[in-house]
């Protein structure tokens, strides 16, 4: 067996995985999102560990004795800040918090190369921008910091003791030549920082160490080894078996990415267009992220009294209700591409004396949708072409959706087996390729499809109307905004 742990936003996913590719079991252990201000979001390093714990004794007793490997993911971006003696200073700054927009100008007026060495615009998400902003708002913080870690690299210190983490959840913290794959010590100097704050670099597929004894012995299996993994859409794209150059999928989770595979560095930083190294070695790819996805039709089922989102998909599907009118803005906390705008909000536009529940639900899946289809715009502007997606994540679940995101897309949607826990199944996989000797290319294979979802001709059209309202929408309101931002 192979063991694959996510570490993500809402919950740590574990997932066991055999020999031949199948999932087996699975469990989880739930997480919360501290937001103490506008813009912040934040997590104790600490709940990972124990919804970690939590997910892997989760799963069935007699299969963890046989684990030969283990495989980390995890939500990229977060600042963990750990004192000399590996003590967290302050709750992580997370993937999603918006707070250090000045401190993004900030370095890039520091390093005058910043985009030409990271392949990447600074934005507010990446991990570089945070420490700036540390810097300078929690003096006595910095004072103390000896090691940053992403989440899913504390989870591993935890784990084995060694501070390590993998070129894919690197790329994004602003610090990498993502070209040379290695640490940029131009880019740590102009945060303030050096290499010795840095954990080691790995590939995804090499080993970084071992589980502690006593770690072993708390789940029931031995000192495994353990992989370097990825961050959540690398892991993901390895989960389905997108590692050719030009692959794709599309991650429908708390946050939402269309990701392609490369075989090649291909920045566009001006279109705010991500550009990462894989988790497999000599190979990149490229990502358009919007920060609001399934996280948004949450935010609504709770609104709206449903309580969690599959009921009011339940509703939506038994309504069948018009939305021709109504627009919804997905940008409850802020956006990244293609608008890189922390200060951006939600909004629903169109409001009647007959919108209902079900109505603002509906309005909700086509608004995260019609951001996907600004994301594939972008990548297309920057010669990528897509003609297929597999898609991953929670919100793959909904049949619903998917058609509505064909439709925006105009492109087939492919749903495989294990989709759902892509990134968890990719983790497991990077841990057989690691532990086992097999090539890269005979563990990450395309799972089998479960079923796809072809973009139906009329919604095709109903979507790109809208999606021409959608934009425009945004360009008119985008100053509000800032002006929202400064009644504060």
């Amino acid at each position: 067996m192979y063991l694959g742990i996510d570490i993500g936003t809402s919950a740590v996913k574990a997932v066991l995985m055999d020999e031949s590719g199948v999932v087996t079991d699975q469990a989880k252990g739930s997480l919360e999102v501290s937001r103490p201000h506008e813009l912040w979001s934040e997590q104790a390093p600490g709940d990972w560990w124990l919804a970690t714990s939590k997910a892997v004794l989760g799963l069935p007793a007699e299969r963890r004795r046989q684990v030969k490997g283990i495989g980390l993911s995890g939500q990229m971006h977060g600042a963990t800040l750990l004192d000399s003696e590996d003590t967290p200073l302050r709750p992580a700054i997370l993937w999603n918090d918006g707070r250090s927009a000045a401190q993004c100008a900030t370095l890039e007026a520091t390093e005058a190369r910043s985009r030409d060495i990271t392949g990447n615009l600074a934005m507010p998400g990446f991990t570089a921008p945070k420490l700036l902003w540390v810097r300078e708002h929690e003096p006595r913080v910095w004072d103390k910091i000896a090691t940053v870690l992403l989440p899913k690299d504390y989870v591993r210190l935890r784990m084995t003791g060694e501070r390590a983490t993998d070129l894919s959840d690197a790329s994004g913290t602003l610090w990498v030549d993502v070209g040379a794959r290695r640490w940029s010590s131009e880019m740590l100097s102009a945060t303030g920082l050096d290499p010795s704050h840095m954990p080691r670099l790995y590939e995804g597929t090499e080993i970084t160490g071992k589980l502690r004894p006593d770690i072993a012995e708390q789940w029931g299996m031995g000192a495994v080894p353990v992989a370097a993994g990825a961050g959540d859409n690398a892991a993901g794209a390895a989960g389905v078996g997108v590692i050719a150059s030009g692959d794709a999928l599309l991650s429908l989770g708390t946050s939402g990415v269309i990701f392609v595979a490369n075989d090649r560095f291909r920045p566009n930083p001006g279109a705010a267009v991500h550009a990462f190294c894989h988790c497999l070695p000599e190979r990149w790819h490229q990502m358009s992220v919007m920060l609001n996805a399934a996280v948004c039709l949450d935010w609504v089922a709770r609104l709206t009294g449903f309580g969690n989102a599959g009921a009011l998909i339940e509703a939506v599907d038994a309504r069948d209700p018009r939305t021709e009118s109504l627009l919804f803005l997905p940008y409850l906390g802020g956006e990244r591409t293609p608008h890189n705008n922390p200060n951006a909000k939600g909004v629903f536009f169109g409001l009647t004396h007959e919108t209902d529940a079900a109505a603002l639900g509906l309005a909700v899946l086509e608004g995260v949708a019609l951001a996907f289809a600004d994301g594939l715009a972008v990548l297309r502007a920057a010669g990528t072409e897509i003609e297929s997606i597999s898609v991953i994540g929670g919100g793959s679940r909904s049949e619903r959706w998917g058609r509505i995101i064909a439709a925006a897309l105009n492109r087939p949607l492919i749903y495989r087996h294990g989709g759902d826990v892509g990134p968890a199944l990719g983790a497991a996989r990077l841990a057989q390729v690691a532990t086992a000797g097999l090539s890269v290319e005979t563990v990450c294979t395309a799972p089998a499809i479960a079923h796809v979802v072809e973009p139906n001709p009329r919604m095709v059209a109903t979507m790109a109307r809208k999606h021409e309202r959608f934009r425009q929408l945004y360009k008119n309101i985008e100053n509000n905004f800032l002006e929202t931002q400064d009644d504060r």
